[in-house]
């Protein structure tokens, strides 16, 4: 009864309110950002723990508790559009946010929506998730500013620094958020797992968000004091930081990497030294262009040669566009008047890999090629055609590189392990979809030119099932890419092919363990952001597997390898964290490609970094190893909120609310009394990815038809997990603790589940129809464990916290007064009879009507006699109840000041109050076994 009443509360008297609310079980490490919050009159907080560790989850608590506390009433995310539909998704799944999406394919519907008059889509909507892109366009820029909620939380905010260079797009994304800070009562919260990309003025500018001061800091001279104040602001851990923290374990999986070597056929290495030569003969033809026109010239080299490097398909699909282009004379696009940006925005990022940028662009950079000299000879012209048909050919059985990669998947699928294959362009993704679905499902792997082909492994218990593989890209829309990304999960052996839309805050580790890198990415930082969609908080295998593949003979390879690859690797395994590059990662591969592409018609790894050592790459190895140096030195671990401060408000809002073990003890505890015992069951997942401990099994038809009636089942078991083992039965693997193998549902206290076992146990209690309830709200109890008579009440009380502000918030229209409801259950006790009372502790109490057992019977008549004379004396205790009830209301407003430790004008403002009189929920007589009678043994 005492479990079923506080798992129903929504609204507990806690120190932290937004857990009543929340459908997961934060770490403990995770509520950090959350006090920190509290303890900010104004919220200017900088998450940037490392990636994996829980970022959003941290954020969405300080949005729940503001809202729960009527701090704020709206909350807006901000965020790249790609990521905007997995917010929505998570706010309100996880934290009861509803949440509408606002970009440019939603704005339309949105706005047929708006009643009648002057309404905007950013005001009359109460939360929103909105992409940077659409809110920083000059169109709806300053709508936005006018009607943007309370509490703003900007996800990869480091796409918002102030750039260095020319990056036009960039430089409006931050002027948005300068502008947003303007008002100084808006809540802020930044969320980055890279805050320094290695430029120290960009990162600078990302802190001057918080606070304009900071902005100056500098990091080689800071003063205790300067430390002691950013760090109120700025938290940055690791995964050590917070793997075992207030004694609990956190398991994150253990990360295997490995590099694999594969060499192009004589076909494709000749068709990669033709194009590098055609490629270095448009880059040193430039004598009689200039200024512009260079530019161009160049880029479209390194189009040609990106492309290459890739696969045929994306040769192809570059070559083929190139020439139809050209054969059209359809002219050039007039990117001349647009030189200041033209490169930032229509060359770089498709070239290139910058982690900056708020999409990713994976389509060929054909209009790059096409942007070339367009009045190239008909020689040229046919080059490239022939260059084009030569790709087209070595597709499929000649290419070495997709064949590397078909067999490190097909023994990821041995081992257990689901795969994601990570490709730079959507041709290639297509391609190397393709040829693995047909390769991994066609009686075995093809080797070498000379050996056996590698026949599927007869031991695995999958062998007879088909390799599902899909490929997911930029060309489908976000709702295609979820679909698809869902629908492959509830395959057995399964692969995503995928490019960089798929590598940056998006969570792929409840159905994928490991990854393989088809294209090796020219920044380092693309490689730690692919790999973190795997290797992050949630992932229930205990190792994940990463595979770079890279080609031996390709001297760029070579180079990106050893100059920046291998340097972060080393770096990350030496500190526990990615350091960026100090430099811009594009200066460094121009600096690479330069070298490339002033050699003679045969370059090496070797000669090619030799070109580089002297000076560029040990200058920047330098820079590395100092930036490793001071991000060592200057983590912001969070040293002011000592642990002892989490642990007592969790410790306080658990007595409240429940915790985890209340909740299994209570499901584990209902579903016995409904008829429908849990019985220990493994995980359903076979291989690596299985974590079977406390797992267990219920059969749903079982259960008594009002609870499945009250019961979502579609929400309590997704399409895929509920498995019917015999006729009759429905049967639910289930878990309450995280991470969540798969194929097993976890069962929270705010679950669909929780909820209606609570509610149905509650009104068979209060059912005065009903002779033998599961649940009772009286009992009379003999046994040992007193020696008085000693009387329990379950009591809930109800407070209201009361706030009256001197003023109204300016643009909040939050008015001077706000009424909150909070509630508790109290166990309150008493040993002996009307005339002599005598209070028992609250732990005491609690201790008595949790580990008491019965010792006999209690005749009917006698039991009755007694519950009569408790409720006939509960007049006499209403003036005792009361005043646990104005102690409750003492301990909580106590609570309230700790956590929050505001100014003492907004404490003036605040009040908690009983609301009397307390209900009385249930009541329990324990006697004693009358003296001479024996316990049966």
């Amino acid at each position: 009864m005492r479990d079923a009443a506080r798992l129903s509360f929504r609204s507990g008297a806690g120190p932290f309110r937004c857990l009543g609310r929340v459908s997961v079980r934060p770490r403990p490490y995770q509520t950090v950002p959350m006090l920190m919050a509290l303890r900010q009159e104004t919220v200017r907080l900088m998450v940037s723990d490392d990636v994996g560790v829980g970022k959003s989850i941290e954020a969405a608590l300080i949005a729940r508790e503001l809202l729960d506390r009527g701090e704020v009433r709206r909350v807006c995310v901000l965020c790249p559009p790609h990521l905007c539909d997995q917010w929505q998704q998570e706010l309100a799944e996880k934290f009861h946010i509803d949440a509408e999406v606002v970009r440019s394919g939603t704005a339309a519907q949105l706005e047929r929506r708006l009643p009648p008059g002057d309404h905007s889509i950013f005001g009359y909507y109460q939360h929103l998730v909105v992409s940077m892109d659409y809110a920083k366009s000059d169109r709806h820029r300053h709508s936005f500013l006018l009607h943007c909620p309370e509490l703003v939380i900007v996800d990869e905010v480091h796409t918002c620094a102030k750039p260095a260079g020319r990056h036009v797009s960039q430089q409006q994304r931050h002027e948005l958020l300068v502008d947003l800070t303007k008002r100084l009562d808006r809540h802020l919260v930044l969320l980055t797992a890279t805050p320094h990309s290695g430029i120290e003025e960009s990162f600078l500018s990302l802190l001057g968000l918080l606070k304009p001061e900071f902005a100056e800091l500098n990091f080689e001279s800071l003063s205790e004091g300067k430390r002691e104040e950013l760090a109120r602001h700025f938290i940055q851990r690791t995964r050590a930081d917070v793997k075992a923290w207030l004694g609990e374990i956190t398991p994150f999986p253990d990360r295997d990497p490995k590099e694999v070597p594969y060499a192009v056929s004589e076909g494709y290495g000749k068709l990669f030294n033709d194009i590098y030569a055609f490629a270095r003969e448009l880059v040193q033809s430039v004598a009689t262009l200039t200024g512009f026109r260079q530019r161009v010239r160049y880029w479209t080299a390194l189009a040609l040669l990106r492309c290459v490097m890739s696969s045929p398909a994306a040769a192809e699909a570059a070559l083929l566009a190139r020439a139809q282009r050209l054969a059209d004379k359809g002219g050039a696009a007039a990117l001349e008047d647009l030189e200041s940006e033209a490169e930032d925005r229509f060359f770089a990022p498709y070239v290139y890999d910058p982690t900056e940028a708020e999409t990713n662009e994976d389509v060929a950079p054909t209009h790059i090629v096409d942007e070339g000299e367009t009045t190239m000879p008909d020689t040229e012209r046919r080059r490239l055609r022939e260059f084009a048909r030569r790709a087209t050919v070595l597709k499929g059985e000649a290419d070495e590189k997709v064949a590397c990669a078909t067999r490190e998947v097909e023994k990821l699928l041995k081992d257990g392990f689901h795969p994601i294959v990570y490709c730079r362009y959507i041709a290639t993704a297509d391609y190397v979809a393709e040829e693995l679905r047909k390769r991994l499902n066609d009686g075995g792997v093809k080797g070498r030119k000379g050996e056996r082909a590698t026949p599927l492994s007869p031991v695995h218990p999958f062998t007879r099932s088909p390799v599902h593989v899909s490929s997911v890209t930029g060309a489908r829309s976000e709702d295609e890419r979820r679909a698809l990304v869902a629908e492959l999960g509830q395959s057995t052996r399964r692969v995503l092919v995928a490019t960089d839309c798929l590598s940056e805050g998006i969570n792929l580790q409840e159905r994928f363990t490991a990854v393989v890198h088809y294209d090796l990415p020219w920044n380092p930082n693309r490689l730690e952001q692919r790999e973190g969609r795997v290797d992050r908080f949630g992932q229930p295998a205990p190792q994940v597997k990463t595979v770079l593949l890279y080609g031996r003979d390709n001297p760029v390879d070579g180079v990106v390898l050893d100059v920046l690859i291998r340097k972060a690797v080393q770096i990350h395994k030496t500190l526990g964290i990615s350091v960026p590059i100090p430099v811009n990662s594009e200066t460094v591969m121009e600096a690479v490609l330069k070298a490339l592409f002033m050699r003679g018609k045969s370059v090496t790894t070797e000669q090619l970094t030799l070109d580089l050592e002297t000076p560029t790459v040990a200058e920047l190895h330098e820079k590395w190893e100092r930036a490793a140096e001071r991000e060592s030195r200057s983590r912001f671990a969070q040293r002011s909120i000592h642990p002892d401060d989490v642990q007592r408000e969790l410790v306080e809002t658990d007595a409240v609310l429940g915790d985890v073990k209340a909740v299994e003890q209570f499901v584990r505890a209902g579903c016995e009394r409904l008829g429908a015992p849990l019985t220990p069951g493994p995980s359903p997942t076979v291989g690596r990815a299985a974590r079977g401990e406390g797992v267990w099994k219920v059969d749903l038809a079982a259960l008594p038809v009002p609870v499945r009636e009250r019961m979502d089942i579609a929400a309590v078991s997704p399409p895929g997990r509920r498995r019917a083992a015999n006729a009759g039965e429905e049967i639910l693997a289930i878990t309450f603790d995280t991470p969540v193998p798969e194929g097993v549902t976890y069962i929270g206290r705010n679950h669909p589940f929780t909820a209606a076992l609570a509610d149905y146990l509650l009104d068979c209690a209060f059912d005065t129809t009903n002779a033998e309830p599961p649940a009772s709200r009286s009992g009379v109890i003999r046994t040992d464990a007193v020696q008085r008579r000693t009387t329990l009440l379950l009591l809930r009380i109800r407070f209201l916290l009361e706030t009256k502000r001197p003023s109204p918030t300016v643009g909040r229209g939050d008015g001077g007064e706000r009424t909150l409801l909070a509630e508790e259950l109290v166990v309150f006790g008493v040993r002996g009879s009307s005339g002599e009372m005598e209070l028992l502790e609250e732990s005491d109490a609690l201790r008595l009507l949790t580990e008491a057992t019965p010792t006999e019977n209690v005749a009917p008549p006698e039991a009755a006699r007694l519950l009569q004379s408790v409720e006939d004396l509960l007049p006499a205790l209403a003036p005792r109840l009361e005043a646990v009830a104005h102690e409750r209301a003492t301990r909580l407003l106590d609570a309230h000041r700790r956590v929050r430790r505001l100014t003492d004008e907004r404490l003036r403002g605040f009040t908690v109050r009983p609301h009397l009189p307390v209900d009385v929920l249930g009541m329990y007589v324990y006697v004693p076994v009358p003296q001479g009678v024996r316990k049966d043994k």
